[in-house]
């Protein structure tokens, strides 16, 4: 049975000899939180324009609670979308802004005034009413922009990089109050975002785009835990990457170590072909690892990189042919296992959390 709110069917948009989306295929549930993410020119921008109608596809369709919206302008689209410049107006006032929408919706002033008022309140900007948007703090403008976007209760709500312009402070905390909204509405919500973390916070789900294709859909921890192919593994997240040799039966030879992979979906690798594994750098044990463990392994740490409450300490491992591995430690580690620059490090691998796939894709 399809559950879509939104329905994407075979999108492709092309500009001249230049293709920006190919084959796009993507159902959105009512209620849902979605994050497009991807690095710039991917087409999830593209993406977002085309579902708005400020782009036209150069083929598929698009259908929105039943309705097929695929040639509908944008007035006559059922959203509220929100930009990443904000676009308020400086001359009105927050209210002004927030009620513009509303003035040629044939509602009496009243209500447009009770509705801007609901939404200022939401919002947390009911003092701020008589204010110009020059006056306001950036968190403040979007949340102006924010409440001017749900003003007509749309079914939609889209956001193109809405929190990209702000500080990494404010953006943590508006993000948070961002996702507490919507949950408290239950507007389906697609949100454009180059900030893996942003997306893996926020999202129901991810749609993780490159070069104009959809590489993988999935839950935040579907996408870290389990990537799809080469490139989300490299790109959500810091992921160490290790050539080795398949042996058959998921068995695989990097160096003098012999590392067991559970099965995944296209990893059944002829005994000898080139591979590649992926490995998290928490996908580790640091401590009660005995001496004949297989998958022990030691060496010295060449480097650390301080995070705040863990650390990225680079291990030259023996017995790995020469490739160095990233492993996180939490400060409180740091101190217990002695983790410093020069230090020797002994610690065993997370086999159950290696990824592989073919040798050179996405390298």
């Amino acid at each position: 049975m399809d559950d879509s709110y939104l329905a994407l069917r075979g999108i492709h948009k092309r500009f001249g000899a230049f293709t920006a989306l190919q084959s796009i295929d993507l159902n959105i549930r009512k209620g849902e939180f979605v994050c497009f993410l991807g690095p710039s020119g991917c087409g999830k921008t593209t993406l977002l324009r085309i579902i708005a109608g400020l782009e036209t596809q150069t083929s598929g369709s698009i259908v929105q609670g039943g309705f097929d919206i695929s040639t509908a302008p944008p007035a006559e689209r059922d959203y509220g979308i929100m930009f990443q410049s904000y676009a308020l107006f400086p001359n009105l006032t927050v209210a002004q802004n927030v009620g513009y929408g509303l003035v040629n919706g044939r509602q009496s002033r009243a209500r447009i005034a009770a509705r801007v008022d609901e939404l200022l309140y939401l919002v947390g900007l009911v003092a701020s009413a008589g204010k110009y948007p020059a006056q306001m703090s950036g968190g403040q403008q979007q949340r102006v922009a924010l409440a001017r976007a749900l003003a007509t209760s749309p079914g939609l709500l889209l956001l193109d990089e809405p929190l990209s312009a702000l500080d990494a402070t404010v953006r943590g905390h508006l993000r948070s109050e961002l996702r507490a909204l919507q949950r408290r509405l239950g507007v389906t919500t697609i949100m454009v975002t180059h900030d893996q973390e942003e997306a893996l916070s926020v999202a129901d789900r991810i749609v993780v785009m490159n070069h104009g294709v959809i590489e993988q859909v999935g839950t935040p921890l579907q996408v870290y835990r389990e990537p799809a192919s080469p490139f989300v593994a490299d790109f959500v997240g810091k992921v160490n990457r290790l050539q080795a040799v398949a042996e058959g039966d998921h068995w695989y030879r990097c160096g003098d170590k012999r590392l067991r992979c559970a099965p995944q979906e296209g990893a059944d690798f002829r005994p000898g072909s080139a591979v590649a594994l992926y490995l998290r750098p928490e996908d580790r044990v640091v401590g009660g690892v005995d001496a004949d463990d297989p998958l022990r392994c030691a060496g010295t740490v060449r480097h650390i990189e301080f995070l705040g409450g863990n650390c990225l300490a680079e291990v030259d491992v023996e017995g790995l042919a020469g490739q160095p591995l990233q492993l996180q430690y939490s400060l409180n580690q740091m101190d217990e296992f002695g983790v410093r620059q020069g230090a020797r490090v002994s610690f065993a691998l997370r086999a159950d959390r290696l990824r592989v796939f073919p040798a050179g894709v996405g390298a």
